[in-house]
């Protein structure tokens, strides 16, 4: 795939993402019929979700059905592994979601080859839409972003994800080393948003213990592009399993690092 064929991809995807954003936007607005139903712990979904992800998936089916899918929501088509992958979360915070609250996303990354090419997440009820690629600046809503200028946990704020799929004690153990620090932290229930935070200059860092591919591959994209540092998320089949995430402006990701330790 040639780079005007990724371009074209990407521009495409700022479009769709919108479009999904708006039609997610919707149902936020009417969220009290909705059926909500438990995936597992703190793991929720509705018509919403599901509804999103379908407009995504077809969209991208019509105008480039040579590309393969993975979804949270209906999961992935058959792929190869030089094959170019769509990564999609069409709500990501759905528990603020369905709260009322206006920490959610949608998130829309593309891969060609196991490379991440580009990725995008757009927060409606927030009209703020991160994106950025390999070939493509970080921009929140089209404006060039900065790194935070701190250079220590002790100057800027840490986003702290956590997700049942680790236990409390591995996640505090993490957690009490960051404290201990002087750090402070953050967490708005959508992991996406709070990595787009790190990458627009919003936090100094970021650490997670595990966090899906649909999660945060879109904001992934963001960061890279945004020349900050973090692990190698698609290692170990990152893409399917999932994996830690540690990330941070380059003068503070040693320093993320040597906290996170074993954990």
């Amino acid at each position: 795939m040639n780079d005007q064929q990724i371009m074209a991809r990407y521009e495409f995807a700022l479009g769709l993402i919108r479009e999904a954003g708006d039609l997610a936007h919707s149902y936020f607005k009417q969220r009290d019929s909705l059926t909500i139903k438990s995936k597992g712990v703190q793991d929720m979904a509705s018509e919403a979700d599901l509804n999103t992800e379908l407009l995504i998936r077809e969209h991208l089916q019509t105008h480039f059905p040579e590309d393969a899918f993975l979804g949270e929501e209906t999961g992935a088509s058959t792929f190869e592994p030089d094959q170019g992958i769509w990564v999609v979360d069409p709500i990501d915070g759905t528990q603020p979601f369905i709260s009322g609250m206006s920490g959610w996303c949608v998130s829309i990354a593309f891969m060609q080859a196991n490379a991440l090419e580009f990725g995008m997440v757009y927060a409606p009820v927030r009209d703020e839409l991160f994106a950025g690629g390999r070939q493509m600046p970080a921009t929140l809503n089209g404006q060039p972003v900065a790194k935070h200028p701190g250079k220590t946990v002790r100057e800027g704020i840490v986003g702290v994800g956590y997700s049942p799929r680790v236990t409390p004690d591995q996640f505090l153990s993490v957690f009490a080393r960051l404290l201990k620090a002087g750090a402070m932290f953050y967490r708005d229930g959508s992991g996406a948003l709070a990595l787009c935070y790190l990458a627009g200059g919003r936090l100094v860092g970021y650490i997670e213990p595990h966090i899906n591919s649909w999660d945060c591959l879109g904001a992934v994209a963001v960061i890279q592009a945004a020349g900050l540092q973090m692990n190698d998320f698609l290692a170990n089949d990152g893409l399917r399993k999932g994996n830690r995430i540690i990330a941070g402006n380059p003068e503070v990701y040693a320093e993320l690092v040597e906290i996170y330790g074993a954990g």
